[in-house]
């Protein structure tokens, strides 16, 4: 089968013909109709997170419809859409057990540990597929899988209540997600903060408030917005000190700012303004889990979050077109989110 693979950190992917992947008794086989391109897979190519081994196939945002099934497997059959919950787990260690299964002592996460769905076919055990309703596409049914379900996940790690307000540093595929799943958390107001004024627009399509930092201050004017207050929850989701620091910087009394975006250089944090004085608190925010894909399915199924527009360009599975949409992340001036149609 044909796939494309991170081959040298730091240089383009390359299309290798691999072998199919084998079934084991507890796995299935999906032929991939939809895979995501994410910014960290950019980080990956870069090397700013560490993959590997190489040769790796990449792509964490998948889904497609079940082509074989293990000896063993009960929950899916062949002819079914599923999407993919992104981490091997092996589902008996402590921290599985406890709901954490991120922190797997055996967790292999697709695409970076191990081979993902920048290829025709996929193999994963079958408790970490869900099934995908036809009312969803595959296109967005991937982009659930870790866009939508990583905003989820942060949400829920900040302690949104209903009525409380929330800062979105970064709408890209994220961005858009954490939008719409915070309003139907119950958010009072969500603030929208990048300097693409197109997804800006998109963000107040979703019933945000814009606030172009190219054009102003984005801690000032969040403070201007909210009467000098700040808000409640601020999601941080590009992976920039700057944009983390005004995370932190933007939060009210009692405030929570959950860091998602991937970098490796520090930040710095006023510690008695910015946190102390405040009873504020910085959340670090892994992956997503397991057990969080049904409900934000079904929020996806009453159209509460709604992919349609998110999904702003398709590709091919083509070495090329696949780059191309990384480099254009890399320098963030890509699509909302670009999915790979195999």
């Amino acid at each position: 089968m044909k796939a494309v693979r991170l081959v040298e950190v730091g240089q383009p992917l390359q299309m290798q013909e691999v072998t199919l992947p084998a079934v084991r008794e507890k796995d299935v086989l999906v032929r991939v109709k939809a895979a995501g391109i994410c910014h960290s897979d950019v980080h990956y190519r870069a090397g700013i997170s560490p993959a590997g081994p190489l040769p790796l196939t990449l792509g964490h945002e998948v889904a497609g419809i079940v082509e074989e099934v293990g000896s063993r497997v009960t929950n899916v059959k062949a002819g079914d859409r599923v999407c993919i919950h992104y981490l091997a787990t092996c589902g008996d260690c402590y921290y599985c057990s406890m709901g954490s299964e991120q922190f797997c002592v055996q967790g292999a996460m697709i695409g970076k540990h191990r081979d993902g769905g920048y290829a025709e076919y996929i193999a994963m055990p079958a408790r970490s597929v869900v099934l995908l309703p036809d009312v969803i596409s595959f296109e967005q049914g991937a982009v659930l899988m870790c866009s939508s379900s990583t905003s989820f996940h942060a949400l829920r790690k900040s302690r949104l209540a209903a009525g409380e307000t929330v800062a979105v540093f970064g709408v890209g595929g994220l961005g858009m997600s954490a939008i719409q799943i915070a309003r139907a958390l119950g958010a009072l107001r969500v603030y929208a903060v990048d300097v693409n004024e197109a997804k800006l627009k998109l963000a107040e399509k979703y019933g945000a408030v814009p606030v172009n930092a190219a054009r102003s201050d984005a801690v000032a004017e969040i403070k201007r917005l909210t009467a000098g207050k700040g808000v409640d929850v601020a999601l941080e989701l590009i992976g920039l000190p700057r944009t983390m620091e005004q995370a932190v910087q933007a939060l009210a009394i009692l405030g929570r700012a959950v860091l998602v975006g991937i970098t490796d250089r520090p930040f710095q944090v006023d510690s008695y303004r910015g946190l102390l004085g405040k009873e504020a608190e910085i959340i670090g925010c892994s992956d997503h889990l397991l057990q969080e894909l049904p409900l934000l399915i079904e929020f996806a199924r009453r159209g509460w979050l709604d992919l349609s527009d998110v999904v702003t360009r398709t590709v091919p599975l083509d070495a090329g077109a696949i780059n191309e949409t990384m480099d254009r992340l890399e320098r963030f001036d890509g699509d909302v989110r670009t999915v790979i149609t195999p």
